[in-house]
């Protein structure tokens, strides 16, 4: 994780400097080329993202992008787009606006899923598998940056494997970095690979930065999209309690056998919650979670993801200076 001021594509990115490139004859037609993958891209996925507005009718409150993903009306784009509504306005390319609902909401991941009212024939995009993702590889950002509607950018992969703190607090993994242009109005918006599937979903931008943007992974999209139809919500596991990070005893480490130098201690116990139940006490520090290392509250919350839900779990504690096993019972965190 990288600690950098971010803005999800709320403030406008400065202007960068112009500069000259002069072209040969021998590259007009990897110029042709490079042209024409992006503009089957565009004409591929461009009609499947769609102006977002919230909070009203449109043109007022929040507006962003939003995805297309099913031909039955399923949108995907953030929540902070959606910005805890219950209710949007969908622009078309081609001039139409329809309804739509929330079917769900995920600010853990800074995702949201809408069903429009008439969904009938309404043109998908297709969700791809954001794992085949390489460092420089092409890819196309389209949305309505700054009201200007069906923008398209373009840029490489920067990275991948990031992570990135959502509004909420929680911390997206496997974010994907790009240089492809990102502005206000991008957010919810759809990052495109050359084969016209959707790799990412456009989140957030590094204030006063350059050519620094984020989405959402595809596969994290999909996951968040198969819970809420099937759940309503994103399930995940919950043992009842607040922890902060210290640092762990290098006898600890070498005990466990692995060169960790921080874990969590326990601050609160809720009562009658999981971890209670299991005879967890404030002040004892957890080093591991089913075998894998917990070195902050990050590692403890990204592994207790809904497999764990009423799932016995071993947390490897250190109390009054022994090691000792204890057996949680995840719960479904519900509302909490």
């Amino acid at each position: 994780m990288f600690d950098l001021d971010v803005s999800y594509v709320a403030d406008p990115a400065e202007g960068e400097a112009s500069s000259t490139t002069h072209i040969g004859a021998n590259d007009d037609a990897l110029l042709d080329a490079y042209s024409r993958a992006v503009v089957d891209v565009v004409d591929a996925v461009g009609p499947a993202v769609v102006r977002v507005a919230t909070g009203g009718e449109e043109g007022r409150g929040g507006t962003g992008s939003g995805v297309v993903i099913a031909p039955d009306g399923l949108v995907l784009t953030n929540s902070h787009v959606l910005a805890g509504g219950s209710r949007a306005r969908l622009r078309l390319v081609d001039g139409r606006t329809i309804g739509a609902r929330a079917l769900g909401d995920d600010p853990a991941t800074d995702l949201a899923l809408l069903h429009a009212d008439e969904p009938a024939a309404l043109p998908a995009a297709r969700l791809g598998d954001s794992k085949a993702l390489r460092r420089g590889q092409l890819v196309v950002a389209i949305g309505n940056p700054l009201g200007f509607d069906a923008t398209v950018t373009s840029g490489v992969v920067s990275a991948v494997g990031r992570s990135l703190r959502s509004r909420s607090g929680w911390l997206i993994d496997d974010v994907i970095q790009t240089d492809a242009a990102l502005n206000p109005g991008n957010s919810g918006g759809a990052l495109v690979s050359s084969t016209g599937e959707v790799v990412g979903i456009n989140t957030a931008i590094i204030a006063g930065a350059q050519g620094i943007c984020f989405a959402v992974a595809s596969n994290t999209a999909s996951y968040v999209v198969s819970e809420i139809v099937r759940h309503g919500r994103v399930r995940r596991a919950y043992i009842g309690v607040a922890v902060q990070t210290t640092p762990l005893p290098r006898r600890v480490a070498l005990a466990l056998g692995r060169e960790q130098r921080t874990a969590v201690t326990v601050a609160s116990v809720e009562p009658d919650g999981p971890a209670a139940r299991a005879g967890l006490d404030v002040g004892a520090t957890i080093v591991a979670l089913a075998g894998s290392p917990v070195t902050g509250a990050d590692d403890l919350f990204r592994l207790l993801h809904h497999e764990r839900i009423g799932l016995e779990t071993q947390l490897t504690v250190l109390h009054a200076g022994t090691l000792r096993d204890v057996a949680v019972m995840p719960e479904d965190r519900g509302g909490r």
